[in-house]
């Protein structure tokens, strides 16, 4: 079995320039556009369009993507790679093409849409022309698709759509939506909902209010509480098959949770970067901070952590990889997506501790990327839930002890010993002289 961690040289060349493309053209877009979804702000669109082309002509256009869909198909190891640059900007998802919820819900579509759909919706999609809303979390229920209560309901070649959604990202610059509707609520806990195609203009669907998020600076929030009022579709809007809303769901959630991660590795990366600026910049009482024990432990315990995290992320991703099944890979992914938020949470507060009132200002963004943290210990399901999981697959392959004390008790293994070599103990006791131990 053999183990390398390195990078072939073509590939590494794609992200060195990756590297200073982000750095050098996508970065200052960040500071002058509101939202980098927003495909109807001329400013962002006059902006970012170039940009975009350029990704495409170096072929790293939607790497997420496998040829059949337009991608260049380099698998989730290089996509990690990749994203750990991208996770430095708001915009270079977007202007890569690999942007949340928008690269999730093309998955959906790419396996469930019809033909009529995947034209109208998907082609468009993957190359942003517009983007898309995944809208599934309900006020009462969170994220449970157990305690839902949106109903779809069939009605000659129509459904009717009536419910309340919450934190429907994006909803506000998408053309279309994705929803989870209980179609059968007498089925079984996990067979009772569906997915659903819903034209962001059909009639019955609107925006109760737009929800902002400590840490955005948006002039609005992007976040909608969302109503759906008999809201009628074609019954060809129907993603998979009735009653299988909550496989269709995992399509994309496995995907989207490794992704997230990714792109966290890049985020912490860079606030261990500007952790290291200031400990050997910032002179305190004669001394660089850095020469204080106690930022030199916040220092190390953060690579420390990041090196712990990202190796996590890239075995999930190789596992990805080599099985092509993320039902596979479903207690690595549970990990990973426990483990982000905690890394991003500890990292930011070591960086806003070394940088002393600066940090905690506005004037620098890891206060952003603590509250971020919290986020994304709800975002794709509860870390709870996840750590739930996790916890329940590995006790699954364990089988109990039939006994009172534990199968590695040492007194029951010594026993086990002194039985298996009796013979032997007692010829070495009676060669010593003595009894043997």
């Amino acid at each position: 079995m053999a183990w390398d961690f390195s990078t072939d040289e073509d590939y590494q060349k794609e992200l060195d320039w990756a590297d200073a493309f982000v750095r050098d053209e996508v970065e200052p877009v960040d500071q002058v556009i509101e939202h980098a979804w927003n495909v109807h702000d001329p400013l962002r669109n006059r902006l970012i369009r170039p940009l975009q082309q350029r990704v495409r002509e170096r072929r790293l256009w939607a790497c997420h993507l496998g040829p059949d869909l337009g991608g260049p198909g380099y698998g989730q190891v290089k996509l990690a790679l990749l994203n750990e640059i991208l996770g430095r900007s708001h915009s270079a998802p977007v202007v890569f093409g690999c942007q949340a919820p928008d690269s999730g819900n093309a998955e959906i579509l790419a396996h469930y849409g019809t033909p009529e759909l995947k034209e109208r919706y998907l082609a468009p999609l993957l190359e942003n022309e517009i983007v898309s809303c995944y809208s599934m979390t309900e006020p009462q229920g969170g994220s449970d698709p157990t305690e839902f209560t949106t109903r779809a309901v069939l009605d000659g070649d129509e459904w009717v759509i009536n419910g309340e959604k919450w934190f429907s990202s994006h909803a506000r610059f998408a053309s279309f939506y994705i929803v989870m509707a209980v179609t059968d609520p007498e089925a079984p806990r996990h067979r009772r909902a569906s997915m659903f195609v819903v034209p962001a203009d059909t009639p019955g669907v609107s925006i109760v209010r737009n929800v902002g998020v400590w840490g955005h600076e948006e002039t609005e929030g992007t976040h909608a509480y969302v109503r759906y009022e008999d809201v009628r579709i074609p019954r060809d809007h129907l993603l998979g098959e009735r009653g299988a809303g909550f496989e269709v769901a995992q399509t994309r959630l496995g995907g989207g949770r490794i992704h997230h991660a990714m792109r966290t590795v890049g985020l912490v990366k860079q606030s261990l970067e500007m952790m290291l600026e200031r400990a050997v910049s910032r002179t305190v009482s004669g001394r660089r901070l850095g020469e204080r024990q106690l930022v030199q432990e916040m220092i190390a315990d953060s690579w420390i952590q990041i090196e712990q995290f990202r190796l996590l992320v890239l075995q999930t991703a190789w596992k990805i990889d080599r099985y092509n099944d993320y039902r596979r890979v479903i207690p690595d992914i549970a990990a990973v997506k426990a483990a982000m938020p905690r890394v991003l949470l500890d990292v930011a507060g070591r960086a806003i501790q070394i940088h002393g009132s600066l940090g905690i200002s506005t004037e620098m963004p890891f206060g952003r990327w603590a509250l971020e943290s919290y986020h994304m210990g709800l975002a794709d399901g509860a870390t709870e839930l996840h750590k739930m999981q996790l916890a329940r697959r590995l006790m699954r392959e364990v089988q109990p002890v039939d006994d009172l004390f534990p199968s590695r008790h040492l007194p029951k293994l010594r026993a086990r010993a002194e039985q298996r070599y009796a013979e032997v103990l007692a010829e070495f006791g009676a060669e010593q002289g003595g009894v043997a131990r």
